[in-house]
């Protein structure tokens, strides 16, 4: 295994430099991660023919990032995906967040200064088959609109069997709420070959939570039997347009983590597993990319569906859903949630 870290600017108010980690295998698979919002700005894997390619959207620069992006690797907290009108209340007490996500007036990924918008502080894990990052910061009670002072680590790995390890812990002075997310848009042709229509995907669910128009789950959980959204068997991802959340299935596990999604790009070869120990997962295909100009790195303007996520995590609008797996933290609880993607050749 290999480290090397290099300058890559400031942040205006805040104190902590800002670092790009390159984590390198003896395989030759590479993964850039910053600690500005625990950003992974590029995973470089091999095809078939040996030909390496960036299977993630992002930016070459700190500067693009600090101008805006949907996400492109970043963590997404202190609650990811929706929060209903940006409401929720704990033991009576009435709780008053963001809503950002201007088409729908709900509470997203945390906010405006959400997680993604700190510089982290951080410390290498070096092991004989493994490299980890482990950032961490305080988010103080009141940030976001949020209850409690909460301790966060989160934990990017890389490992000899091309695996790329997402683990996250949090504790709380006070009963909170806790979701988090690794926010990578992956195409497994390369970052810059356009829609992902033909990959090809398994979801390891046969249940999911729709959602009203303004994308917060009715409460119901539905079958996906005959469904355009039941990927139980490979098909291809087609031009539809997805951004919905599975609930994982139990039967099919390797240790404490469950199987959660499988991708395969039919012309590279390149193949990635998901396994986690998160409930659910949001499937998103990017299809709203193409309504702001993102360029990207060498000046690749990502469009519609040219990026894929698979985001591991408890449901959407959870803190109000009181049957919905909780993402209630109290004092003296950890919150522990992990996530490997799993890459190779087919």
């Amino acid at each position: 295994m290999k480290l090397s870290i290099e300058d890559w600017g400031l942040v205006e108010t805040q104190s902590v430099p800002v670092k790009l980690l390159t984590l390198q295998n003896s395989q030759g698979m590479k993964v850039l991660v910053s600690n500005y919002g625990c950003i992974v700005t590029s995973i470089e894997t091999p095809d078939r023919n040996g030909h390496y390619a960036d299977v993630v959207l992002g930016y070459d620069s700190l500067d693009k990032y600090l101008a805006g992006h949907p996400f492109f690797g970043a963590i997404a907290g202190r609650v990811a995906n929706r929060v209903k009108n940006g409401r929720y209340q704990i033991d009576g007490q009435s709780f008053e967040l963001e809503t950002n996500e201007l088409p729908t007036g709900q509470h997203l990924h945390g906010g405006s200064k959400g997680f993604d918008r700190y510089v982290w502080d951080y410390a290498i894990e070096e092991q004989d088959e493994a490299t980890f990052v482990h950032f961490s910061r305080v988010s103080p009670d009141g940030e976001s609109g949020y209850g409690g002072t909460m301790q966060v680590t989160c934990s990017i790995g890389l490992d000899e069997m091309n695996q790329v390890h997402y683990n996250f812990k949090a504790s709380t002075d006070k009963p909170s709420v806790v979701n988090l997310v690794n926010h990578s848009y992956y195409n497994l042709a390369g970052h810059d070959s356009g829609p992902v229509d033909q990959h090809e995907l398994v979801l390891f669910a046969d249940y999911y939570t729709p959602v009203s128009e303004d994308m917060i789950p009715s409460g119901e959980i539905l079958s996906l039997q005959g469904t355009q959204l039941d990927f139980s068997s490979p098909r291809e991802i087609g031009a539809n347009e997805y951004d919905h959340n599975f609930v994982l299935n139990n039967d099919k596990r390797m240790g404490e983590y469950r199987y959660a999604a499988q991708l395969y790009e039919p012309k590279s070869g390149r193949e990635m597993t998901v396994l986690t120990t998160q409930p659910g997962l949001q499937f998103y295909n990017g299809y709203k990319l193409s309504n702001k100009p993102w360029f990207g790195r060498n000046g690749h303007k990502y469009e519609a569906r040219e990026g894929m996520c698979l985001e591991t995590q408890h449901f959407p609008d959870s803190p109000n859903q009181p049957h919905f797996p909780s993402v209630r933290l109290n004092p003296g609880e950890v919150y522990e949630e992990k996530t490997i993607h799993r890459f190779r050749i087919k």
